[in-house]
């Protein structure tokens, strides 16, 4: 056993999982206080449901055996047979690469709550995700980083979960967006609960992509160092470029549009971060940023699909950039495991061709199996919450419970003031005995008297 290698990927597990509670932080900050609660819990929930899961049955599935390239077996249910200590390639217990990628099984479809909330019942939205992952995410980490996956076998370069995790994610989230129908009352573009929470959050998931990206190395080595540099200057390009954006089209720089800079960015580099030289990774970021841009400020109002926090226009956009765009800034020099060089370097058209192909089978299968299974699942347990629970907000409505409780009081002191103002000359008599001069002994009790 590779003592640093097994550190290393143990505290990249932990960053992962750091991710989870980053993004519920992310997402409750940019929902309205009705729904914070419910956003929160419907991301942080993922935590236990999917560990469950893939014990279960998620790690055999997806990484063990082989059922024609597409799915593995069921032959270790919960883990039986496993020997936990046996070692990978890169030295490390076995037990330690599977804690790693039930990370991803975590951070995955807990990413395209974003586009749900607060209109989903929160018991369709727990059966749907036992059901995408045993249908669509195991397949899909077979397909691509089994070694006998179909997918793999083509040749396919997927560092870190473009097509895996964000195409993935974010066209569940469309899927599931238009299956549900808009919102009956559309927020106001600035009502946010809280917005130092979604800076806190965006912080939270850089940090945590650090084990996600540069912890998909699975060991210390060129290629973790590669990219943990590449991640981090594609990242910066991104926030850049949309703070760029923001100033040319409205003249204001905004926190949102930083920290959903910064979001494309993490989103784009992640198939490519251990495969693209620094300068691959600052085109990837700024071309992330500019496709994710276009599409949510330009596309999708024409498009009325009601994707509440812009779950694909963030990771099923970037993700698809970054997906396409290894196939033209791999290269050789950075990382042994590509077999043939990117369009930008010399290799011609085939690791592009393969990318495109692999992008457009993940956008296909994802989409038309997503569709599949609500369908289904629509003939059993309703999906959306009614039109009174929905304008109740979810917080009350599915758990009964808000934010705080500065929320309930803010409105009443809201109400206090406007009947303050409303019976002035009533309350003038009372109110000029707050401003009354303080006598002597209290300003002695209190420490102000002066001599």
């Amino acid at each position: 056993m590779n003592l640093a290698n097994t550190a290393f990927v143990l505290i990249a597990s932990i960053l992962v999982l750091f991710m989870t509670p980053g993004l519920a932080f992310f997402y409750g900050g940019l929902v309205t206080e009705k729904n914070v609660v419910n956003t929160m819990l419907s991301v942080f929930i993922m935590t236990g449901v999917a560990i469950v899961l893939w014990v279960a049955v998620g790690y055999t599935l997806a990484l063990l055996g082989n059922i024609l390239g597409v799915i593995g077996n069921l032959k270790h249910v919960f883990m039986a047979g496993v020997n936990l200590a046996g070692l990978t390639a890169t030295k490390i217990p076995v037990g330690d690469y599977s804690l790693f990628q039930m990370m991803f099984a975590i951070i995955t479809p807990a990413l395209f709550v974003g586009a749900i909330v607060g209109r989903i019942r929160f018991k369709f939205l727990l059966v749907f995700l036992i059901a995408w992952s045993i249908f669509i995410y195991y397949p899909m980490v077979h397909l691509v980083w089994s070694p006998a996956g179909w997918l793999a076998r083509l040749g396919v370069l997927d560092f870190a979960g473009g097509t895996v995790v964000h195409i993935n994610a974010g066209v569940t989230a469309l899927v599931l967006s238009l299956w549900l129908g808009p919102r009956l009352t559309a927020a106001k573009k600035n009502d946010h609960y809280n917005l130092p929470w979604v800076l806190l959050g965006t912080a939270i998931l850089w940090i945590g992509w650090y084990g996600f990206n540069a912890g998909s190395a699975l060991a210390v080595n060129s290629v973790a160092m590669q990219a943990a540099i590449t991640s981090t200057v594609a990242t910066a390009t991104a926030m850049v470029v949309w703070m760029g954006l923001d100033l040319w089209t409205t003249g204001k720089p905004t926190l949102v549009g930083v920290c959903t800079g910064t979001l494309c960015g993490l989103v784009g580099i992640t198939p490519a971060a251990g495969y693209v030289t620094v300068l691959g990774s600052v085109a990837i970021g700024a071309c992330a940023t500019l496709t994710s841009y276009a599409f949510i400020t330009l596309l999708k109002p024409r498009l009325g699909v009601d994707d509440t926090l812009d779950a694909f226009g963030c990771h099923g956009v970037s993700g698809i950039v970054g997906s396409l765009l290894t196939g033209v800034f791999a290269t050789k020099s950075v990382n042994a495991a590509v077999v043939t060089n990117g369009l930008a370097y010399g290799g011609g058209w085939h690791l592009l061709g393969v990318q495109t192909l692999a992008t457009g089978f993940t956008i296909i299968f994802v989409a038309a199996m997503g569709s599949l299974l609500i369908w289904g699942l629509k003939a059993v347990f309703p999906m959306r919450v009614n039109a009174v629970e929905e304008r109740l907000g979810l917080d009350e409505g599915e758990h009964g419970e808000r934010a705080d409780y500065t929320v309930g009081l803010n409105a009443k002191l809201g109400a206090f003031t406007a009947d303050q103002e409303k019976y002035a000359p009533e309350f003038k008599g009372q109110l000029e005995q707050l401003h009354a001069p303080v006598s002597d002994e209290a300003q002695w009790l209190t420490g102000k008297h002066k001599d």
